[in-house]
């Protein structure tokens, strides 16, 4: 008996609990599949019909606000070197352009630091074949991810708006030189747009993106850019710093209209790049 002179069955409530657990469990495996597109690895699928869950879950486990931002990046330099694919890149950078409204492209974000060091990583454990396939870089910026992915072997397209072309040209000449396994160019393309024959026909095998999703505003111009470029085989990949759970959010249930998504567990990253600031999502055209 307790205080308030209530009899409880201690036995059954702790056996709610196991059972409460267990079935949390349950639904996690359930959740998590061998596969997704052209990933061969484990993904956790997003519960689409609820993508509050998933926000939670990330800043529950993750704890990105305690976590310190900019592990891999430095902003405030002209340069950024990364070793990838054998190579030392080094990646301009221009932070003085930083603080003009609505530029994010001029320096490097560890979003895409994680993912071009993932894109190696994965090519490397045979989860992911970039030799000879089509890909499509949305939101370039400085261009390593589509530079790694080049030297992974792919015929990529880096894009971005007309007035990032510049700075983006300059990396992917400065450090794809010599004997490169794949190939790349680079093109203007504004979200929401008519695409160029050249970027869908044929459609890409993987479209690529890192810190695309910073707005609200310009998640349905994302979307429907992706649409425009993913068919039946195609894989979309994009990583994104946790800044605002909100704007994640409205991406998810907005994605979910026509996409099957999935989370990359850290455990398949580059061993070197993992960031509890950082998520990598796996979208394939439903």
């Amino acid at each position: 008996m307790n205080v308030d002179g209530i009899v409880r069955d201690e036995t059954n409530v702790a056996g709610k609990a196991e059972e409460k657990e267990y079935s949390y469990e349950e639904e996690e495996e359930e959740r998590m599949v061998e596969e997704l597109g052209m990933y061969r690895g484990k993904v956790r699928l997003v519960n689409t019909e609820d993508p509050a869950e998933e926000t939670m879950l990330l800043w529950g486990i993750q704890q990105p606000t305690f976590s310190k931002p900019n592990a891999f990046a430095r902003q405030t330099s002209l340069q950024l070197p990364i070793d990838a694919c054998g190579r030392s890149l080094s990646i301009l950078q221009s932070p003085s352009n930083l603080g003009t409204p609505g530029v994010t492209g001029s320096v490097m974000w560890d979003s895409g630091v994680v993912l071009g060091k993932f894109l190696e990583h994965a090519v490397e454990a045979g989860r992911i074949h970039l030799q000879g396939k089509k890909v499509v870089e949305l939101g370039s910026g400085c261009g390593l991810v589509g530079c790694i992915a080049a030297l992974l072997g792919a015929q990529v397209i880096l894009t971005d708006l007309p007035d990032r072309l510049r700075l983006l040209k300059k990396n992917v000449e400065a450090n794809l030189y010599g004997d490169v396994r794949g190939s790349a160019t680079v093109t203007e393309l504004t979200w929401g747009d008519e695409l160029d024959h050249g970027i869908k026909d044929p459609l890409p095998d993987y479209v690529l993106g890192s810190d695309v999703i910073y707005s609200e505003g310009a998640v349905m111009d994302l979307l429907a850019t992706l649409l425009d470029l993913s068919g039946t085989q195609t894989t979309v990949i994009l990583a994104g710093e946790l800044r605002n759970d909100a704007i994640l959010e409205y991406f998810l249930q907005a994605a979910a209209e026509d996409f099957t998504i999935g989370r990359v567990d850290q455990s398949q990253w580059h061993p070197d790049c993992c960031s509890p600031r950082v998520v990598i999502y796996v979208l394939v055209k439903t």
